[in-house]
C-alpha cells in the first residue's frame, strides 16, 4: 500500500468524523472507528469481533445479528454523506463493500461484475413475482394506471351524477380523489440480500416513520431500508373506474392522489372524495371520524356504532380462502368540514366492502334509504354489511342511514 493511498483514507476518515452524519457519539460513531483504526488495508473483521470491541459482546457467536445491522447502518450512512457532499479532492471516497467488515477506498475496490441476463430476478422482482401477494400489488398498480388513462370518457359515457355526487359537480372548487395507499419498506441483509423481503407494518406509513422506529428499536429496524414503494388495495381501482368519470362530466377539474400525500392545506382548497379502506385513510380518518357516529374499533375491521354499541366485523380475512359466505362492511359519507370542505368517503373495511359498494354510489339512481340522505342538505352516513364469498362480492344490504351527529348532539 502507497503512503499516497493511506493518506487519502486517513483525509476522508477524517471528513465523516468533522460531518454530523455519524454523530459525535453512540454505537455507530463507534464502529466507525474501530474500522477506521484498523486501516485500509486491514483484513476485514468477523462478526464476532466487531460484537466483542464495539458492542462488548464477547460470547457472540460467528453469526451476530447486532453487528450486521449496525454495518449496514454505517453503510447507509457513509453512502448519504457522499450524496450530499460529494467526493474528495481527487474522487476518492470510503465504502464498505457488500459482505466485507472493513473501510475501504473505493479507487481499491474491483470493478462490478456486468450483469448477468440469465440469472433469476432480485429479491425485490421476486417478491413482485410471488403468486397472490407481489403479483396481486403489481397488477392492482398497473390496472389503476390502465383505468386512469381511461377515467375521463365521453360525455355521453359517464353517468349522471345522482344525488351524493350533485353538489361535487356543482361546486366551484376542484375535486381531489384521493385513494388510500400504503408505505413498505425493505428489508435486505448485506450479506445475505437474497433472502431480502418487503414488508407492511402499520406502524411505519413513511420514510420518516421508517427513521423514528429505526432509531427507537434498531435491534428491529437496523436492517430496514426505504426502498421508495407504496401500494394501493386492487379494489381500489373498481372504486376509480366506476366514481371518477361522474366527476369529471363537462370537463371538469378532477386530480387523483394518495392518501399519504394529503396536507391540511388541500383541504381548503379543493372537494375531496376518498376511495379506500379504513386503514389507508390517513389524514381523512380524522377529519371524518372526529364527528361521525361511527368510530374505528381495535383493528381497521371494526367499525362501531357510538349509538348502540354495535361492533361490525369484517369477516374477510379469515374466510377469504374457503368458499364459505363473509361479511365485510362498506361505509358511505358526505359532509363540508367547518372550512366548507366538501367531502365524499366512500371505504371499505376490506376490498370486498368496496368493491361492492361501488358500482352501488356510482348508479343513476341510489337506492332506498340512502338516496333519501343524500338528496338532502345535512352531512349524512351509512354502514352497508357486503356478503361476500373468496373475494367476490354478492350482495349488500343497508344497516344504517342517518344524519351525521351535530356539534351540539355530540
Amino acid at each position: 500500500m502507497t503512503r499516497q493511498v493511506e493518506q487519502a483514507f486517513a483525509a476522508e476518515v477524517a471528513r465523516l468524523r468533522a460531518s454530523s452524519a455519524l454523530g459525535d457519539t453512540g454505537r455507530l460513531r463507534e464502529l466507525f472507528d474501530y474500522l477506521a483504526a484498523r486501516g485500509p488495508a486491514a483484513v476485514p473483521a468477523t462478526q464476532a469481533e466487531i460484537a466483542d470491541a464495539v458492542f462488548g459482546q464477547p460470547d457472540a457467536d460467528g453469526d451476530d445479528a447486532t453487528a450486521r445491522v449496525y454495518i449496514h447502518r454505517l453503510r447507509k450512512r457513509i453512502e448519504e454523506f457522499y450524496a450530499a457532499h460529494g467526493e474528495g479532492q481527487e474522487g476518492e471516497r470510503l465504502a464498505l463493500p457488500a459482505g466485507t467488515y472493513a473501510l475501504r477506498l473505493a479507487a481499491d475496490e474491483p470493478a462490478e461484475t456486468p450483469a448477468d441476463p440469465t440469472r433469476q430476478p432480485g429479491p425485490l422482482l421476486r417478491f413482485l413475482l410471488v403468486p397472490g401477494v407481489g403479483l396481486g400489488l403489481m397488477l392492482g398498480a398497473l390496472l389503476v394506471a390502465f383505468l386512469l388513462g381511461r377515467a375521463l370518457p365521453g360525455e355521453g359515457d359517464a353517468p349522471s351524477a345522482n344525488a351524493l355526487w350533485q353538489p361535487f359537480v356543482a361546486s366551484p372548487r376542484p375535486t381531489l380523489v384521493v385513494v388510500g395507499d400504503y408505505y413498505i419498506f425493505g428489508e435486505i441483509d448485506p450479506v445475505t440480500p437474497e433472502e431480502g423481503r418487503l414488508i407492511r407494518d402499520f406502524r411505519v406509513n413513511s420514510p420518516l416513520d421508517l427513521e423514528l422506529m429505526q432509531d427507537l428499536y434498531p435491534e428491529r429496524f437496523g436492517a430496514a431500508e426505504d426502498v421508495g414503494l407504496n401500494y394501493l388495495p386492487f379494489s381500489s381501482a373498481y372504486a376509480l373506474r366506476e366514481i371518477v368519470p361522474i366527476l369529471a362530466r363537462g370537463g371538469r377539474e378532477v386530480r387523483v392522489m394518495p392518501a399519504s400525500d394529503l396536507t391540511p392545506d388541500m383541504l381548503n382548497r379543493n372537494d375531496v372524495v376518498y376511495l379506500g379502506l379504513f386503514s389507508g385513510m390517513a389524514l381523512i380518518e380524522e377529519v371524518t371520524f372526529m364527528q361521525s357516529g361511527f368510530t374505528l374499533g381495535e383493528s381497521y375491521d371494526e367499525l362501531i356504532d357510538t349509538a348502540s354499541g354495535t361492533i361490525y366485523t369484517s369477516e374477510e380475512a379469515r374466510r377469504l380462502a374457503s368458499p364459505v359466505y363473509y361479511r365485510d362492511y362498506a361505509y358511505v359519507a358526505r359532509y363540508r368540514t367547518p372550512g366548507g370542505t366538501l367531502v365524499a368517503v366512500i371505504a371499505g373495511a376490506r376490498d370486498t366492502g368496496l368493491r361492492g359498494i361501488s358500482p352501488l354510489v356510482s348508479a343513476g339512481s341510489l337506492p332506498a334509504g340512502l338516496g333519501e340522505q343524500a338528496a338532502g342538505e345535512e352531512d349524512f352516513e351509512a354502514l352497508y354489511q357486503i356478503t361476500g364469498q373468496q373475494g367476490a362480492d354478492l350482495s349488500e344490504r343497508l344497516l344504517i342511514a342517518r344524519p351525521r351527529p351535530t356539534e351540539q348532539a355530540r
